[in-house]
């Protein structure tokens, strides 16, 4: 999966993550910890 753009809605202790392809589709939309944003965008995937 390739993103092209990348928005994060920052909350206090619940971040929200939507991520769009070329085209502008959403491909993936997931909900994270602290901990679990900082793996994801340090390794492009979540655990």
């Amino acid at each position: 999966m390739e993103l092209h753009t990348i928005g994060i809605d920052l909350g206090k202790t619940v971040f929200h993550l939507v991520g769009l392809n070329l085209r502008g589709e959403v491909v993936v939309r997931k909900k994270f910890s602290r901990l679990q944003l900082l793996r994801f965008t340090a390794t492009g995937r979540s655990s």
